[in-house]
Parts: C-alpha cells; sequence; structure tokens
C-alpha cells in the first residue's frame, strides 16, 4: 500500500501527504472547492500569471509546515505525533470558509461574517464527517490548546500560511521582488517560553521578508488596477442584490441567488442552516456564468458592469494623497448619469471612493522575536542593524477614486 500521495508543485517541488486523515481532507468536496476558487482574485487582469488557486495555496502551506515541524523536532522542540498531525490538518483548512474572487463577498454580499468564522463551521461539519478526528486540528487552530505555538505556526507573523503565499504569489505574478527565502526561515525557527523565535542567524531572512511583504502589498495586492476592477465586480453584485429586491428578474445559479436575494450577516448564518450549504456550492464560476448572462440585461447599470467584467473595461483610477473633494464627486455622478442616461441617484454604482492606509512595519502586528545565542530575546525592530522603524511605521494613506471609464 502506498503511504503517501505525492504532488508535483512548481513552487515547492514533490510534496508528500500522508494516506489517512491529511489525504482524507485533500480528498473531501469541501477542499476539493479550493480548486474553483482564485488565489488572488481579480489581479490576473494585471498579471495574467496569477490564477493559481486556494487549493494550490492550502498544499503548499501545508509542504512548509511539514518542513517546520521537522526542524522544531531537531532542535529539540517536543511534538507528540498527534499534534504534528493537527497541526498539519488545521493548515489545510485555514482557508477552506473563502469565497469566490477572495474578500469580494465579504463586501458585497455578506456581513458581519468573516471567511475565518466560515472556515471554522466547515471544519466542525468535516469533523463530523471524520467522526471527531479534527477535534484536536480545531483546538490548535482557534488557539485553544495549550502549546501556543503550534497555533502561532498557523496564524502570526511568520505562519506558514504568510510564507506560502508570498513566495506563490512572487512566481505566478513574476514579481521577483517577492521571493522571500521561507526555507531558511523554517530552519531558523525556535521556540522559547512557548512562542516562535527565530534565531538570530536568521535576522537577514527577515529583514528581507518584511520589506518583500509590504513590496508585495503595494504592486500586487493595492495594486490600483486590481483594487479599480475588483470595485466593478462588487458594484456590479450589490446592483444585482437591489435589482432582487425591487422585484426584478435576474439569473443567478441556485447558490449565488440565495445570497442575492437574502441579507445575510452572522445571525443570518448561525439560524439558517441552508446558507453555510449555499455557501459551500459556491465558486468563481457561480460569478462568472451570472455576468454573462447580466450583460445582455434590460438594466442599464447592471449590463454596463457585467461588460467591464467580460470586457476588461476597468474603472478609471485617480490616485489622491488628500480626501477627495465632495464637488469633485459630484462632478463625476453628473457626467456619469448624462453618459449613461440614468438618474444621478443611480451614479454611485458606477464609481467608487476608497480610502487604503497600510503601514510599513506595526510593532504590535509585525512583532518578531530575535533569538540570540546567550538567550537575550529582542524584537527585530531593536535586533534590526537595516530597518528604520521610525520610517517603516509611518502610515501610507491613499484615496482611490474609480469610476466608469466612457472614452
Amino acid at each position: 500500500m502506498i503511504e503517501a500521495k505525492i504532488i508535483n508543485d512548481p513552487v515547492f517541488g514533490f510534496i508528500k501527504i500522508p494516506r489517512g486523515l491529511l489525504y482524507g481532507i485533500v480528498e473531501h468536496p469541501l477542499f476539493q472547492r479550493l480548486n474553483r476558487i482564485n488565489q488572488l482574485g481579480l489581479a490576473s487582469v494585471v498579471y495574467p500569471g496569477a490564477r493559481h488557486t486556494r487549493f494550490q495555496h492550502s498544499l503548499g502551506a501545508f509542504h512548509l509546515m511539514s518542513e517546520a515541524i521537522i526542524s522544531l523536532q531537531q532542535k529539540g522542540i517536543f511534538i507528540f505525533d498527534a499534534e504534528a498531525e493537527a497541526v498539519q490538518a488545521a493548515i489545510l483548512m485555514h482557508d477552506i470558509g473563502h469565497g469566490p474572487f477572495s474578500h469580494v463577498l465579504e463586501d458585497s454580499l455578506i456581513h458581519g461574517i468573516s471567511h475565518e468564522d466560515i472556515s471554522l463551521m466547515m471544519m466542525e461539519e468535516m469533523n463530523d464527517y471524520f467522526n471527531g478526528q479534527l477535534n484536536l486540528a480545531i483546538s490548535v487552530f482557534k488557539g485553544d490548546y495549550p502549546k501556543n505555538f503550534l497555533h502561532q505556526l498557523i496564524s502570526s507573523q511568520l505562519d506558514m500560511d504568510r510564507l506560502d503565499y508570498l513566495r506563490r504569489d512572487s512566481f505566478y505574478t513574476g514579481v521577483t521582488e517577492g521571493n522571500i527565502g521561507s526555507a531558511r526561515i523554517i530552519k531558523m525557527l525556535n521556540v522559547v517560553n512557548d512562542s516562535l523565535v527565530v534565531d538570530q542567524k536568521g535576522i537577514y531572512s527577515l529583514e528581507n521578508y518584511l520589506t518583500t511583504r509590504r513590496l508585495m502589498y503595494w504592486q500586487v495586492y493595492l495594486h490600483r488596477t486590481c483594487v479599480a476592477y475588483e470595485k466593478v465586480l462588487v458594484n456590479m453584485l450589490i446592483r444585482a442584490k437591489d435589482l432582487i429586491h425591487q422585484g426584478k428578474e435576474v439569473f443567478a445559479t441556485p447558490a449565488l441567488h440565495y445570497f442575492l436575494s437574502n441579507d445575510v450577516d452572522r445571525d443570518w448564518f448561525i439560524s439558517h442552516p441552508e446558507a453555510l450549504r449555499n455557501y459551500e456550492e459556491l465558486d468563481d464560476s457561480d460569478i462568472w456564468s451570472a455576468m454573462k448572462v447580466w450583460k445582455h440585461h434590460d438594466d442599464k447599470i447592471l449590463s454596463t458592469l457585467a461588460t467591464d467584467m467580460l470586457d476588461r473595461k476597468i474603472f478609471k483610477v485617480e490616485v489622491h494623497e488628500e480626501p477627495v473633494e465632495e464637488k469633485r464627486i459630484r462632478q463625476i455622478q453628473e457626467n456619469i448619469a448624462s453618459q449613461l442616461g440614468i438618474d444621478v441617484k443611480d451614479a454611485h454604482y458606477l464609481m467608487n471612493l476608497s480610502t487604503i492606509s497600510k503601514d510599513m512595519y506595526n510593532v504590535e502586528d509585525d512583532s518578531i522575536a530575535i533569538l540570540y545565542k546567550s538567550g537575550e530575546i529582542k524584537d527585530i525592530s531593536e535586533a534590526s542593524e537595516l530597518l528604520n522603524v521610525q520610517l517603516l511605521s509611518k502610515k501610507i494613506r491613499k484615496y482611490y477614486l474609480c469610476y466608469q471609464r466612457f472614452e
């Protein structure tokens, strides 16, 4: 009998998934659904190669977790076999609750509940399927398990999730500056007082990691064109939902129709079991198939937005350093209304104003402990000779004004 399933990954090479519980998770329909959800949402509008999936990312994070466990065990950190399997299972499932197009649903069709909350609901469902074998994994995922460092491997500044997505997103976008030394960082990991630390020798890799992560945010995740394309999608979904609430007929798959026709928030999710079932049916293809029909809808706003999405007619973007004046916004609204022949009060569907802020280094969020040979522990901001914390802590705030093109 084959003891492990081998998957050839373009980023890390061969990934081994042991037969049993871990392979059972990968084969489960809720995990397979991640094959139909792109990791970077609409980033392929700028980086055509960025069509990798949440499925690939989850397998990559699992691979790094396996490497981290071995590295820590070699340093004398005691991890039981059951704990190792639990933390591997948890990282496999960490993104299972993601909806189509990354965080788009959280901005349009669902409110007050995050994909992490939904991931936990799905884990509980899978736990029933596996007859309670995921109890320990769920405990580690939630941070309830006594060994805190195991939870940090899943969710912290140096978790396997981040180490994978930076490497993977860099690889598929072609943004080579994002290529971090994940293998070296993992080799430098250690545990002191039940918390993850990094051996002093790994400090240069960490400096690169912190700078790279911020670069990837501005160059990829918050790229102005990606932001503008996402706003078209969000506004399109909101318009479809509003039309349904007005009693208009709008095509959608059953799962998508459920979220378009109901106001789904945390309370709704908890009190309506069918909400989770419908969510589990949703993936990117539901929305792409709907917009192909919406392109021909008799509502001018919906058909314009669907055409924008399908034909890559992205909102025009203005990036401002200062808040945009109300006069400018009103001017754009009036122009949109005039060009499309719609009421000014409906022009907001064809524009968006967002404030996006990101600091390069936040002492609370980015705190990473460095372990010296003497046993002394310092924060990376104190230990680093290269990181200018005052400069990096400066919050960058930009105002993105996006609106329909007519040229």
